[in-house]
């Protein structure tokens, strides 16, 4: 049996932004068994235009997705939630291999099972060029940073 990854559903305000802080550490790792470790063993994903099934295809797209955008640095931000799902707002930086810099905007909208384990994700993200002047994200969140009201900004 899989391993509980609390906080735990039904969520409230203070576990929902747990969760949400945990899943930017964990990106922040650019960990790909890691991250797909906090999904369920079959769970699905749309990814932009990917679509994937399971964990192996999770870490196979998380992979490919750190080789192509270097320097990855998150900031993700409760948007709402509900019993046992979340929607997230997320900017985060990288640039490619030619060292072209860019911000990525996005939102999610994740479901979960009763043991934490995400089921269920799915991703909408645009790409804006940015020059390394125009960088914003160097590291993970200081901690003055987390929990409620830490939000991102717009633009």
């Amino acid at each position: 049996m899989p391993e509980a990854r609390p906080p735990l559903p039904p969520f409230n305000l203070e576990t929902a932004t747990a969760k949400v802080l945990a899943a930017e550490d964990a990106w922040n790792s650019r960990d790909p068994i890691r991250v797909s470790l906090a999904y369920t063993e079959n769970s699905v994903w749309r990814n932009r235009d990917s679509f994937v099934v399971g964990r192996d295809a999770i870490v196979q797209l998380l992979t490919d997705k750190w080789e192509r955008e270097l320097d990855y640095v998150l900031r993700k931000s409760l948007w709402a939630f509900g019993d046992d799902r979340i929607a997230v707002r997320f900017q985060y930086e990288s640039h490619d291999h030619d060292g072209q810099w860019y911000r990525s905007y996005g939102n999610e909208l994740w479901e979960f099972d009763g043991l934490g384990l995400m089921r269920r994700r799915e991703a909408s993200i645009n790409d804006v060029a940015i020059t390394e002047a125009e960088r914003r994200y160097f590291g993970p969140r200081p901690d003055h940073q987390r929990g409620p009201g830490n939000d991102i900004p717009l633009q």
